[in-house]
């Protein structure tokens, strides 16, 4: 029995003596974080002397460079060089020569303008590194870290000359970036995919780091002609072309991406995933000609394709956004529903065509009464086997619009409340919260709308919110001005009959709002929704006599630089009036300088006034016929 406590007593000791070690690093570990935290406040409160203290004893017991920097950036601010130089000394006999050492010296030098001597230790650290690949990172970054660029530079020129296989193309490609030297930066990103094409993403993050720093786009255009010169003299290099892609989808020059894309996969194959991929982002940003042109090339490779059903999905979805998009005298309501009949003859009702399902039924519902069979359609697809919860919300979210249109308001209410229960934490809650309030305005229940709105101005989706303010801030100015909300409620009833896309209902509204209520705030608001309408109907000319109403007579209204802006659309974009676009755009400028629209307005103005020329398209070294 006591052999066995003493064999207890000595494994408690054993694992005792283990703990303590580690006990006490992590105590250090929390002591060095606190004095870090408060020598980084007394430096950045420059107080400098008690930040030195600190800065000294961190070092001392980390032995990084960080703060050795950082404690002689104190004593440099305080003026004590000559204590700073005896702790370099110091450091040195430690260290025996650490070329690191004599960039901080080099440093020091400088400060006290003696530049010759603060050039002999900038060389002295450069003949002193060792002959391996990290002593030559490390002592460029000694030289980044003082902004001593031309040393970096010098030091990774050394390093490509004595080692072997170690171009640093990635390091001097950083240096040059630094130095602005873009032609040279350029040079050596391309080389370094020239010898490894899987460094392709690090280039493009890389390069997008560069652009973020270029304030005229002039960077893009150097990069684009010096890339299209290596792919011409290295047709080899597959990354090149990926990487001119990629460049042509950051600019959203979808039709180049395309073309380029198209001829890639025509000369290597293996192209499908990148040509569906632009699709899908050429769609995210109003490419839908483009996007319809990715998905007609994969829909040709035939139904053996990985991505067959998706590309016809795909292209389905962009034809109805561009039946939507178009003016009323355009739409051809029979061809597009005999284009979603086709569709889903080959896809199939499935749970993945949920969306492609959901905008079929608001095409029927909604742009042609067929109110029933919609409702139908989206009460069988909810009926589907393994549909997720959120699919089965997003239908009911659907239906619940249909009930909108027959004018079934409760019932609507009754179903954005039980998707607005299930979805709380994800996007669709919020939208759903957004049309329920705003069917609470429709109905005339102004107070309680704006109460619901308020909320969602926080939302974390900025389309909502600010969709919410928009809202709210329209009822809050048409409320507060009057003891009646009559012709508010008119309003919101005209809006209401827009939702359902029955436009001659909304006009004839509107009317009896202008007609009734001659003097009321609305006025302006009256003329642009009218403009508005007309506009979805193709009738640009008579839309610019409501706009010019709203410019001459409600100028410092709330709309009055919607106004001007849209006014400045048409005629540029609709009626090819670009003398009177150009003078519209650059009243914005004067008139209302705080506008959101000042900045697009700015560039309109300057390419109208051909201040900023029309980019041409680059030549490309492939191109493939593309039907």
């Amino acid at each position: 029995m006591q052999k066995q406590i003493k064999r207890r007593l000595l494994f408690i000791g054993i694992l005792a003596a283990l703990i303590m070690p580690f006990t006490g690093f992590g105590q250090q570990i929390k002591m060095d974080a606190n004095k870090m935290q408060l020598a980084n406040q007394y430096y950045r409160s420059r107080d400098f002397e008690k930040a030195a203290v600190l800065y000294q004893e961190i070092y001392g017991s980390s032995g990084s460079q960080h703060y050795f920097n950082l404690y002689l950036n104190c004593l440099i601010e305080m003026g004590d060089f000559e204590q700073a130089e005896t702790d370099i000394e110091k450091q040195l006999r430690k260290r025996n020569n650490d070329p690191y050492l004599y960039v901080q010296w080099g440093y020091l030098l400088k400060q006290q303008n003696l530049l010759e001597a603060a050039t002999e230790k900038f060389d002295q650290a450069i003949q002193l590194v060792s002959n391996n690949k990290t002593d030559y990172i490390q002592l460029a970054n000694a030289f980044l870290s003082r902004r001593e660029y031309e040393y970096a530079q010098q030091t990774y020129q050394l390093g490509r000359n004595k080692l072997n296989n170690e171009a640093f193309h990635y390091e001097l490609a950083r240096v040059y970036l630094y130095q602005r030297n873009y032609e040279l930066m350029f040079q050596e990103y391309l080389e370094l995919l020239k010898d490894d094409e899987t460094n392709l993403v690090r280039v493009q993050s890389s390069m997008l780091t560069a652009f973020r720093m270029d304030v005229d786009n002039s960077l893009r255009d150097e990069f684009r002609t010096a890339l299209l010169r290596r792919i011409q003299q290295n047709p080899n290099v597959i990354a090149y072309n990926h990487l001119l892609i990629w460049l042509f989808v950051q600019e959203k020059r979808f039709s180049q991406a395309l073309r380029q894309s198209i001829a890639l996969d025509k000369r290597i194959g293996e192209g499908d995933g990148q040509i569906a991929n632009l699709a899908r982002v050429a769609a995210g940003n109003d490419g839908v000609d483009e996007a319809i042109r990715a998905y007609n090339y994969l829909i040709e490779k035939g139904t053996e394709g990985e991505f067959y059903q998706e590309a016809y999905s795909g292209k389905m979805q962009m034809l109805y956004r561009q039946f939507v998009d178009q003016p009323k005298e355009y739409r051809h309501s029979e061809v597009l529903k005999d284009q979603f009949e086709e569709t889903f003859k080959v896809i199939g009702f499935t749970t993945e065509t949920t969306p492609l399902v959901i905008d079929y039924a608001h095409f029927l519902a909604f742009y042609q009464n067929r109110i029933e069979e919609a409702t139908e359609l989206v009460e069988r697809q909810m009926k589907l086997g393994g549909l997720s919860v959120l699919n089965r919300d997003q239908l009911k979210n659907e239906l619940a619009d249909i009930h909108v249109l027959k004018d079934d308001l409760w019932e609507a209410i009754l179903l954005y409340s039980q998707i607005i229960d299930a979805n709380k934490n994800n996007p669709l809650g919020d939208e759903v919260k957004l049309k329920k309030a705003r069917l609470g305005y429709f109905m005339g229940n102004l107070s309680w709308a704006q109460a619901q709105l308020d909320v969602l101005k926080a939302s974390t989706s900025k389309l909502i919110a600010n969709d919410a303010l928009e809202l709210s801030v329209f009822i809050s100015n048409n409320i507060a001005l009057d003891t009646t909300t009559a012709a508010m409620e008119l309003f919101a009833k005209a809006d209401l009959y827009s939702f359902r896309n029955q436009d001659s209902l909304a006009w004839v509204t509107l009317d009896s709002i202008e007609s009734k209520y001659s003097y009321n705030s609305l006025l302006d608001d009256v003329y642009f929704r009218k403009a508005k309408t007309l506009i979805k109907q193709g009738e640009y000319n008579r839309s610019v006599g409501f706009l010019m109403k709203i410019k001459n007579e409600f100028a410092y209204d709330l709309l009055g630089d919607d106004a001007m802006f849209l006014l400045g659309e048409i005629y540029e974009t609709q009626l090819n009036k670009k003398e009177e676009a150009a003078e519209l755009f650059k009243e914005i400028l004067t008139r209302y300088p705080g506008s959101i629209y000042v900045e697009e307005a700015r560039s309109r103005y300057r390419r109208l006034r051909g201040e900023v020329p029309v980019e041409q398209e680059a030549p490309l070294p492939f191109e493939p016929e593309i039907n």
